[in-house]
């Protein structure tokens, strides 16, 4: 093997800031959460009025009769999802209403508070301020946080700024950014394309995130997976000409609860020698969303400071193909011992992540949460807003649902079904990656990862898309940390945090 797969250290520093953005784009002035999302400030902003039926029935005693005849000329009938624009009588903007209907109409789905992110980009520039107080007015703030972020790290025109919010009074703010920044960050390092984006970039991001927050990031890389008895990570990142490596974040002090996350970093997916056709291969830079999703998780939890030993365990590899590669029916010693044997090489995922749960489990973790893009199976199952996840605790289970349900950020749990450990069986190793059978890839894939977690007090596994295929309230089409919201919610419940506290840890 080439000698550049045993250096120990990435060979340059990759130009990151937090979240990572070239210096180009911070010179166009390219906003932050920061520049969106403001403090409270009574009287300062245009007042947005959010319509409901109830809202609707009142009728409008704040505005001015030209207006409520605007209203009634233009036809507006509080639809959710649709705006009036009020003129001042010097032609200024006065006031808008926004439709935001009954219940849980939220993107994709929840409270209606969720829908205020269209606001971001369909207003015009300005700063604004909801002049009803919503329910929920911290989760309205998130909101128009996601809803106004944009990828334009590679447009030399970054458009118009996104509207920004003044938070209401009593809201927290730091803890809003907090949120939207790490989902920012997840969203930039996915959107990123793999030449950008390969494994030294995702541990430079790493390494930012630590650098903010006080975390220690170690690597370990190339050939010195070998020796640290990493074999499968090695296995499949060592056909690239850029080196796998091992990524590991610790933070918080030694004798909290342990939470340890592990993301899958496949910076970009081939298939290796089982390739995939050019159609399928269109998306493979987010096959490092979980790595990212882990990623952002992590920033939550150290930026809300929430009382734990955080643990993240990246796994960074390309699965390329050369004459080195892995091959269909090799057999692979894992970290744990056990042989597995290769039934398709475009099933690198769960390889990679099984030496790193392996590492993850043997210090006994409180909470082990695996993000990973593992299967397509999981998306013809639930399609792409809903990710799978897994976990044999019922419990946990319902938490995990309620909490995503209540924050815009739905999970959808699937059964480890123990009539399918027989698909794992492999005639000449102790098991093999990938069944015979074209059916419950994704239940399969989860069997597979739970062989390695034995001593984890509770485990989930989140079979993410990692992508919105479509524009919505909270975001645009682009790269997406599905889970990562919905987790940190639970375990602010658990172990503490501004959220678990208000919301009296009942979601």
């Amino acid at each position: 093997m080439p000698d550049r797969h045993r250096q120990l250290q990435p060979t340059s520093k990759v130009n990151t800031t937090f979240p990572p953005m070239p210096t180009s784009d911070k010179a166009k002035g390219a906003p932050t959460p920061a520049d969106i999302l403001l403090e409270a400030q009574t009287g300062a902003g245009v007042p947005v009025w959010l319509v409901n039926e109830a809202r609707l029935a009142e009728g409008w005693p704040e505005l001015a009769a030209a207006q409520r005849t605007w209203l009634k000329a233009t036809g507006y009938a509080g639809a959710t999802k649709k705006a009036a624009l009020l003129p001042a009588t010097d032609g200024t903007l006065a006031g808008v209403l926004f439709g935001i209907g009954q219940g849980r109409t939220g993107e994709p789905t929840g409270p209606s508070e969720l829908l205020v992110g269209q606001l971001a980009t369909l207003l015009p520039s300005g700063v604004y301020t909801l002049a009803d107080r919503p329910p929920d007015a911290e989760l309205a703030a998130i909101a128009w946080g996601l809803g106004a972020y944009r990828f334009r790290r590679y447009k030399a025109e970054t458009g118009a700024a996104p509207a920004a919010l003044r938070v209401s009074a009593g809201v927290d703010l730091s803890r809003v950014v907090t949120i939207v920044e790490s989902v920012w960050l997840a969203r930039d390092l996915i959107n990123t394309p793999a030449n950008d984006m390969g494994p030294a970039e995702l541990e430079e991001a790493a390494r930012t995130i630590g650098e903010r927050h006080g975390a220690r990031v170690t690597s370990i890389i190339g050939d010195a997976l070998i020796d640290a008895n990493f074999p499968m990570i090695h296995a499949v990142g060592r056909a690239s000409s850029r080196p796998p490596r091992l990524i590991e974040l610790t933070w918080g002090r030694s004798d909290a609860a342990k939470v340890t996350l592990v993301g899958k970093g496949i910076c970009f997916d081939t298939g290796g020698l089982d390739i995939k056709p050019s159609s399928a291969m269109l998306l493979m830079k987010k096959d490092m969303a979980g790595a990212a999703t882990a990623l952002a998780l992590a920033a939550m939890i150290m930026g809300l400071k929430l009382d734990v030993r955080l643990r993240v365990l990246i796994p960074a590899a390309e699965n390329s193909i050369a004459g080195n590669a892995f091959r269909p029916r090799d057999v692979l010693k894992t970290r744990a011992g056990i042989t597995v044997e290769v039934g398709n090489t475009d099933a690198e995922g769960r390889l990679v992540l099984a030496d790193a749960l392996t590492l993850a489990d043997e210090e006994e973790p409180d909470t082990l949460l695996t993000f990973s893009t593992l299967t397509g199976a999981a998306r013809v199952a639930l399609g792409a807003d809903l990710p799978a996840f897994y976990t044999n605790e019922d419990a946990f289970a319902a938490q995990i649902i309620a909490a995503g349900d209540s924050v815009g950020d739905p999970v959808w749990r699937m059964p480890f079904w123990k009539g399918y450990e027989r698909q794992l069986d492999s005639d000449v190793a102790d098991m093999g990656n990938v069944s015979d059978s074209p059916m419950a890839g994704s239940v399969i894939a989860a069997l597979f990862l739970r062989r390695f977690v034995t001593r984890a007090t509770r485990f989930a596994h989140f079979d993410i898309y990692g992508w919105r295929t479509a524009a919505a309230p909270l975001g645009p089409k682009g790269g997406e940390p599905q889970g990562a919201r919905a987790a940190l919610a639970v375990l602010e419940q658990q172990y503490g945090g501004s959220a678990g506290r208000a919301r009296g840890g009942d979601t």
